[in-house]
C-alpha cells in the first residue's frame, strides 16, 4: 500500500503557492508515513495498555467497574476531545511536525506516572495527563498525511495511518499481558511510555512541514468561518457520529474483554497459561492483541483500498463499506461473545474485528474531502472529538456501569454481568451501520476537495 501511495507521480497535494522546498521524493513521503505510523501505534498502545491491566489495577487498588470504566475512557477522553480543537486551529497556522512531537512527548510522560500512581485519583488524572498528550497527534497527523499523498490515494493513505489502532492496540495487550505477569502492571506502564519520548525526538528533526510560511488570518479561516463551512455539510456529522458509534462499541469492548474473559473463562484460561508457562493475564493479552491485531490490520488496510478503487466509481460506495462492515459485523459478535469455550470466542472474533475496522479509511478520507484544504485539521478535531466523546467517553462508562448494575442488584453476578453489558453495547455497530449508510446518500453533493 505504502509504495501505491507514494510512487504516484502526483508529488503533492498542496497548494503550489504554500510549498517551500522540491516535491516530496517518493522515498521520504515513504518513510514520513512510516514514522507517523510508528507515532500513532505508540498513542494507541499507551492509551490502551491500561485495558490488559484492568484486572490487577482492580484488586489491586479496590476499584468497582464503573471506576475502571471512567479510568479507562472518560478519564482519558475528557480533556482528549476537548483541546483537539484548539490544537486543530494550531496546527492550521503552525508547525504541523513540533505540534505531533510535543505531543507525543507529554502523553508519553504522562503513561510512565500511570505506573507511578498509588491511588485511584492519581492514576485519574495521570490518565488526563495521556488524553491533553494525545490530543495533539491525529489532527495535524491527518492534514499533513491529506497534503503529503495525492487525493485519489487519501483513504489508503489514512488507512495506512489507522492501521495504528489495531497494531497499538496488539502491542498494548501483548506487552502489557506479559510485562504485568513478570514485573507488576506499574512496569508495564514504563515500558509502554518510554519509547515515545524517542519518537517524539525523531518526529521533530525530521518530518517536513510543506508550507511555506505559518498562513496569517486572511489566508486561514477564522474559528467561525471554519466550522460554518462544516456545520453545512450533513454528510459531515453523518460520518463523525457513524463514527462515534463504531468506537462506542469497540471501546466498550476493549476495556472490558480481557475482564469479560478472565471472568467468564477463568478455569479454561488457567489450564491453557499452565500449558505454555504464562499467566491467564498474559495468555489472554496474547490470545485478544492477536485478534485485535490481525482483524484489525487486516480491515483497516481493506477498508482503505476498497474505498480508494471503488470510491473513484461511485463515491457513495466510500461509506457502502463502513456501513456493510457494522451491520454485518454485528450478528457475528453476538455469536462470539456467547460462546462456551474462550478459544472459539477468541477464533470467531477474528471476522467482526475484521468487519468493524473497514470505516477508518472511508470515514477518515471522506471527512477530510468534505472541506477546503485550510479546515482539514479542523475537520479531523471535530471528526475525532465525536468520535472520542461519543466512544471512549461513553463507551466503556456505559459497559462499567451496566456491569455493575446487572452484577449487583440484578443478580447475575460479576461473569454475566460484564457479558451482557457487553452485548448490550454492541447496539452501537447497528446505529452506525444506519448513519454510514445515510451518509452515503449525500456525500457526492458534499465533496470538495
Amino acid at each position: 500500500m505504502t509504495d501505491a501511495v507514494l510512487t504516484t507521480p502526483e508529488p503533492n497535494t498542496v497548494p503550489a503557492d504554500v510549498l517551500d522546498h522540491e516535491p516530496l521524493s517518493p522515498a521520504y513521503r515513504r518513510y514520513a508515513l512510516g514514522v507517523m505510523l510508528a507515532i500513532y501505534t505508540l498513542n494507541f498502545l499507551d492509551r490502551q495498555v491500561i485495558n490488559i491491566l484492568a484486572e490487577p489495577i482492580k484488586k489491586d487498588l479496590h476499584l468497582a467497574d464503573w471506576q475502571l470504566g471512567m479510568m479507562t475512557g472518560l478519564a482519558f477522553a475528557l480533556f482528549y476531545t476537548v483541546l483537539m480543537l484548539p490544537i486543530a486551529r494550531m496546527a492550521e497556522r503552525g508547525h504541523r511536525p513540533w505540534i505531533i512531537a510535543g505531543a507525543t512527548a507529554i502523553w508519553s510522560l504522562f503513561t510512565i506516572l500511570c505506573g507511578m500512581s498509588q491511588t485511584f485519583v492519581q492514576l485519574f488524572l495521570a490518565r488526563i495527563g495521556v488524553g491533553v498528550g494525545e490530543a495533539g497527534c491525529s489532527p495535524p497527523s491527518h492534514s499533513l498525511i491529506s497534503d503529503y499523498v495525492p487525493k485519489s490515494m487519501r483513504s489508503s493513505a489514512l488507512a495506512f495511518y489507522s492501521v495504528g489502532t489495531p497494531l497499538g492496540s496488539l502491542l498494548g495487550m501483548v506487552m502489557g499481558g506479559l510485562a504485568a505477569d513478570a514485573f507488576g502492571w506499574r512496569a508495564a506502564f514504563l515500558i509502554a511510555g518510554a519509547p515515545g519520548l524517542i519518537m517524539a525526538c525523531i518526529a521533530a528533526v525530521t518530518l517536513v512541514e510543506p508550507r511555506v510560511k505559518k498562513p496569517t488570518v486572511g489566508e486561514s479561516p477564522s474559528v467561525g468561518a471554519a466550522l460554518r463551512e462544516i456545520a453545512g455539510k450533513k454528510t459531515f456529522w453523518l460520518i463523525a457520529f457513524g463514527a462515534g458509534f463504531m468506537a462506542f462499541q469497540g471501546y466498550g469492548h476493549q476495556a472490558f474483554a480481557a475482564s469479560f474473559f478472565l471472568r467468564n473463562h477463568g478455569e479454561e484460561l488457567t489450564q491453557l497459561s499452565a500449558q505454555f508457562g504464562l499467566k491467564p493475564t498474559g495468555l489472554i493479552g496474547i490470545g485478544m492483541g492477536l485478534v485485535t491485531g490481525i482483524g484489525g490490520i487486516a480491515g483497516t488496510v481493506l477498508g482503505g483500498k476498497l474505498a480508494d478503487r471503488l470510491g473513484a466509481k461511485d463515491l457513495r460506495h466510500q461509506m457502502a463499506i463502513p456501513a456493510l462492515g457494522a451491520l454485518i459485523g454485528f450478528p457475528i459478535y453476538i455469536i462470539a461473545m456467547l460462546q462456551n469455550s474462550a478459544a472459539a470466542a477468541l477464533v470467531m472474533l477474528l471476522l467482526p474485528t475484521l468487519l468493524n475496522t473497514l470505516w477508518y479509511g472511508p470515514a477518515y478520507a471522506s471527512s477530510q474531502s468534505l472541506v477546503s484544504p485550510r479546515t482539514r485539521a479542523t475537520a479531523a478535531a471535530i471528526t475525532l472529538f465525536i468520535a472520542n466523546l461519543v466512544g471512549l467517553g461513553c463507551g466503556p462508562l456505559f459497559v462499567g456501569i451496566l456491569s455493575d448494575t446487572l452484577s449487583g442488584p440484578m443478580g447475575m453476578g460479576s461473569a454475566l454481568g460484564v457479558k451482557w453489558a457487553l452485548l448490550i453495547g454492541s447496539l452501537g455497530l447497528l446505529v452506525a451501520g444506519a448513519l454510514f449508510w445515510m451518509a452515503r446518500n449525500h456525500i457526492r453533493d458534499d465533496t470538495v476537495s
